[in-house]
């Protein structure tokens, strides 16, 4: 980039921190930094804070977009020293401490904290992607709402063709981790509960949801007995488990599943995507920029101090960051992990402009939650583990107390009690100009007798 408009906020005496991202790392790091005598910009591509953790929530009809999300100007509104710029990283000059933005626009810095997060990763089967949706963002959710009530629809449509209906009727959800256990959980809710009574010529309860998990149990993370108890939750709810096995083909019509020696071609209109994740893009640029290393999902290693190594003036953090624990295991990508390490980083950086000597960063595991259903949940702090409403009642406070805004945690707690009680979801809303009206027939070339193609080819749904 021959030349460059530098942002204003960016010039002057104080020492310039740009932070990157707005997701839990970037939000907490410049709120730590808040009032102090640094000149702070917060850069992200949206203009608000997303509560990754609710979104199977919006996605399962439970909260609207809005609940979950807080715009990142509010937040910042009485912090002189922060100004958050909506715009796309392009790239990073480190040798003249800039930040590339689109139409040649750059931020200079003293310190820079790049948290971009991760998007959804396929494992080389990219081609899958608009037939198997993952769950990041809001759009994201939207679709996947979208598609799962969609279904429900086509298969009332269509319920004088049984193969048809059934097809429609049937969900597969790859990734037996906490997203994937978390979807499945609430599609079983829904057809099993909320649904029920709604249709005339289908019965939801007669939905089949399908968890694929290449381990040989879901939340393989976990200790066994809080995996084998979420598994009999998810059995409870309807969900069939399929351990032991991976997805190895997805049509429009179609998934195939192989493991424990067989191969299954299973008929569907609804593949969700829970099986991985993929560091940003923007980990390659810097990681290119700085000689950084990274792993095979992308992540830029770091050392003790989330620092680029050579580059004591670059942090990563979050899902970016390929960080590890006193254990010498990599950190997990989760909030409680992102929020620590966002915190540290102010923290750090505060210590360093002083004139002290770095301090290394530790984790500190309060333990983990997942949440499978209405009153069932698995909770975990050390060698304690436990699951049930005391498990489920603990993740709903929790999550409603990392919620950014005093107003988002109020109409949560709110929804949440009138789904309680109603055993109803507010936002079963079918969006998006892009979706397909229902189908009343197959395409050319399927095998009556099967529901599915004879030569499937890959295209949206």
């Amino acid at each position: 980039m021959a030349e460059v408009t530098v942002a204003p906020s960016t010039r002057g005496s104080k020492t310039s921190v740009v932070i990157v991202g707005a997701g839990f790392a970037g939000l907490y790091c410049a709120q730590k930094l808040g009032r102090r005598n640094l000149s702070i910009t917060l850069i992200d591509r949206r203009n608000f804070h997303l509560f990754q953790p609710l979104l199977y929530q919006v996605a399962t009809g439970s909260l609207s977009s809005g609940d979950i999300a807080s715009p990142i100007r509010t937040e910042f509104a009485d912090q002189d020293n922060v100004t958050v710029l909506q715009a796309e990283v392009t790239g990073f000059d480190v040798e003249r401490k800039l930040v590339e933005l689109q139409d040649a626009d750059a931020v200079t810095y003293d310190y820079l904290v790049v948290a971009t997060g991760s998007h959804h990763h396929y494992f080389g089967k990219e081609e899958w992607e608009p037939l198997a949706p993952g769950l990041k963002t809001l759009e994201d959710a939207l679709e996947m709402r979208s598609r799962i009530l969609h279904a429900f629809e086509e298969a009332e449509r269509a319920a004088k063709d049984q193969a048809r209906s059934t097809a429609a009727l049937t969900f597969i959800i790859v990734g037996g981790g906490p997203t994937g256990v978390e979807l499945a959980g609430t599609i079983g809710e829904l057809a099993h509960l909320t649904m029920r009574g709604e249709f005339r010529n289908i019965d939801p309860r007669k939905a089949r949801i399908i968890l694929v998990e290449n381990d040989d149990r879901v939340l393989p993370m976990y200790d066994r007995p809080s995996s084998d108890k979420a598994g009999k939750y998810l059995e409870q709810l309807g969900v069939e488990l399929k351990l032991g096995y991976k997805v190895t083909d997805v049509t429009a019509f179609d998934a195939e599943l192989t493991g424990l020696g067989k191969v299954e071609r299973i008929p569907c209109r609804t593949v969700l995507w829970a099986a991985g994740n993929k560091a940003s893009p923007l980990g390659k640029a810097l990681a290119e920029r700085t000689a950084a290393t990274t792993d095979r999902a992308g992540r830029v290693t770091v050392n003790e101090f989330l620092n680029i190594p050579e580059h004591p003036d670059i942090f990563v953090l979050g899902d970016m960051a390929l960080s590890t624990g006193a254990d010498g295991k990599p950190l997990p990508g989760i909030a409680p992990v992102a929020m620590q390490q966002g915190k540290y980083t102010a923290q750090e950086i505060t210590r360093r402009m002083k004139g002290k000597a770095p301090e290394p960063f530790k984790y500190f595991n309060k333990g983990s939650l997942a949440v499978v259903g209405r009153n069932r949940a698995v909770a975990e702090r050390g060698s304690l583990h436990f699951g049930g409403f005391v498990a489920w009642l603990m993740w709903a406070f929790i999550h409603i107390a990392y919620l950014i805004e005093f107003q988002n945690r109020v109409v949560v707690m709110l929804r949440w009690a009138i789904n309680y009680f109603s055993r109803k979801r507010g936002a079963r809303l079918i969006t998006g100009e892009g979706l397909p009206a229902p189908q009343v027939a197959e395409p050319s070339g399927v095998h009556p007798e099967q529901g599915m193609p004879a030569d499937p080819q890959r295209h949206t749904i």
